[in-house]
């Protein structure tokens, strides 16, 4: 039976090791989620969710106790979704990120020349090129998805993505055009199941900038929703500063979360492209689904 969400974003640490330019910096108190919340979490969203994403905003690979969340996924059948920079991608982590658990691992290399325009990415690319190797050995089920933005920038750092693609098609053996038109295609097929994806950044979402208008619609609340690194329960994983709080999973079950009158309005605003909450209303995001 197919779940009610496809996935739910929880923020095991809103803590990243880099500072992207297309990111923008969390304002909240920089946190780990303890392992008992998180625990309470898997508890009430297991029958809710195809899988979970150990992102939001942060690094997952940051949280020091990130083998006690892949076991506890475990032991509630959760599939496991995770997103990370992969800067700090050793051994021991390649192990852990090798657990069944896992549905899908996401690698995001235009972070590193963002983050080291000067430095060689070549020993940062063989730590994600081997674990792909080996995922392609011992979980052939294993989706892996390298994100390589921003392509056709007029800004600096181009060069150095293509660059990267270039070392991708070359260790990959196959040939990939630099010059992709993101509105019609985002994502190729390598090689079994590994995919490269391509995007352009946006404006995040913030209370500090201009309404861009009150109608529109957004998958947040039927396919996704997130929870922050405290456990607030907000309505989509742009919400990065919990501008909009449904509750707290801490103190409340999520079902009455779900159910809330707050949580009803907006589900209902966005059936009839209509915008309820003012962050929505400065979301540059939302146009995509025009």
């Amino acid at each position: 039976m197919s779940k009610r969400f496809q996935k739910i974003n929880i923020e095991i640490s809103n803590i990243c090791n880099l500072q992207c330019s297309f990111c923008p910096e969390v304002i909240r108190a920089k946190k780990t989620m303890p392992v008992d919340l998180f625990e309470r979490i898997i508890q009430q969203v297991a029958p809710l969710t195809e899988q979970v994403c150990f992102h939001l905003m942060g690094d997952p690979l940051v949280h020091p106790q990130l083998a006690d969340f892949v076991q506890i996924c475990e032991k509630h059948d959760v599939k496991i979704f995770l997103v990370s920079n992969g800067v700090l991608l050793r051994e021991k982590q390649a192990e852990l990120l090798l657990n069944p658990a896992f549905r899908q691992v996401n690698f995001s290399l235009h972070s590193f020349n963002d983050n080291y325009p000067d430095r060689d990415p070549t020993t940062y690319l063989e730590k994600i090129f081997a674990y792909t190797e080996r995922a392609m050995s011992e979980r052939p089920d294993l989706y892996i998805n390298y994100r390589l933005w921003n392509l056709q920038d007029v800004r600096g750092g181009t060069d150095r993505n293509r660059d990267i693609l270039k070392r991708i098609c070359e260790r990959f053996q196959v040939n990939v055009e630099d010059k992709i038109d993101v509105r019609l295609k985002k994502s190729i097929h390598l090689k079994n199941r590994l995919y490269l994806h391509f995007d352009t950044e946006f404006i995040w979402p913030s209370m500090d900038l201009p309404v861009l208008g009150t109608k529109g619609t957004c998958y947040g609340l039927s396919s996704h929703f997130g929870i922050l690194v405290d456990g607030t329960v907000v309505p989509c994983c742009l919400d990065k500063e919990g501008a909009i709080p449904l509750g707290n999973i801490s103190a409340t079950d999520i079902s009455e979360i779900l159910d809330s009158s707050r949580s009803r309005d907006i589900l209902e605003g966005f059936r009839r492209r209509k915008l309820m909450e003012g962050l929505c209303q400065r979301c540059q995001y939302i146009e995509r689904f025009s």
